[in-house]
């Protein structure tokens, strides 16, 4: 049986990895729940009975995080948080995701999805402590929420990959993708400096620059995770390994065909089960060449 017949691969290929639940609706899921848990415990709702206690205050990113290092894991967690005195906040940037956020999910696959969005939010958040402690070394500003950054990075990968695609500005007037991403840049530039605004500007332009770094160098991030899982299996395949030896061990050894090869298949394997996991989209150069090897090597068997 070729690898395009196992069951996992005929699967993506039917549904591609957009199927059924999708990346965009579990972060669309994630952010709404986050604020109504915050919104009820802070004691808006129900108050009286429950102790009031704020997830945001918990988990927003501290503009002075270098001082408080022990507090890195916000670095991910502020991407997750809104305002919670008004749900506009919320609606706005899962609007903004929903809109765009499915035609990258549809071209890099489900997990590298989930995968840049999470990235484009640490680097969005980086971004913002780094230049906030530049330029205010003294002052302690307003700690950062919002999934603004990730957000901006859908947009900026979707105009660097549909330049041209028709936008519907304010639902509307019809603009080009490239018009709208430049109407926010200049935005976001202009509001740089301004301590009395509300709005997290350099956040913005640190994840736009990361989608735009993203989708221009086709960066893959599953490679960051498969690289030392690879290295740490060649050291293991290096090693001498103990046998026991039976009597019918030759017998199965003249079992397996010429041509066989064990590593190639648990190769392709996993190839699949990434593909079937994060979509084709996902696939580094050296995994399709071992997808073409192993095509090659089931046709020479098929014609012997």
């Amino acid at each position: 049986m070729g690898f395009q017949d196992r069951g996992y691969y005929a699967e993506s290929r039917r549904y591609g990895s957009m199927a059924h639940w999708t990346g965009v609706n579990t972060i669309i899921a994630l952010n709404v729940g986050i604020w109504l848990a915050n919104f009820i415990f802070r004691g808006n709702l129900f108050a009286g009975l429950l102790p009031p206690f704020s997830i945001n205050e918990a988990f927003c990113l501290p503009e002075d995080l270098p001082r408080q290092p022990q507090y890195f894991y916000t670095l991910l967690t502020y991407g997750f948080l809104h305002d919670p005195t008004s749900p506009w906040h919320l609606i706005f940037n899962m609007a903004t995701l929903w809109f765009f956020g499915r035609e990258i999910e549809a071209t890099l696959g489900k997990g590298e999805f989930l995968r840049f969005y999470c990235a484009s939010i640490i680097f969005a958040g980086l971004g913002w402590v780094v230049v906030e402690r530049l330029s205010h070394p003294d002052e302690t500003g307003w700690p950062l929420v919002g999934a603004s950054g990730g957000v901006m990075a859908v947009l900026a990968a979707f105009i660097w990959y549909y330049p041209r695609q028709t936008l519907l500005l304010y639902g509307v007037l019809p603009v080009p993708a490239w018009a709208l991403g430049l109407l926010y840049l200049v935005s976001d530039l202009g509001g740089i400096g301004n301590r009395t605004s509300n709005v997290a500007h350099v956040a913005h332009l640190a994840g736009a620059l990361f989608g735009v770094l993203y989708a221009w160098r086709g960066w893959n991030l599953d490679g960051f995770i498969d690289r030392p899982r690879a290295v740490i299996s060649r050291w293991l395949d290096r090693r001498p390994r103990m046998r026991v030896v039976r009597p019918d061990d030759d017998d199965r050894a003249t079992s397996v065909r010429p041509g066989d090869d064990p590593q190639l298949d648990e190769a392709v394997d996993r190839i699949l089960e990434k593909i079937s996991r994060s979509g084709e989209g996902s696939l580094t150069t050296a995994e399709r060449e071992t997808l073409t090897r192993a095509s090659q090597r089931l046709k020479q068997r098929q014609r012997s």
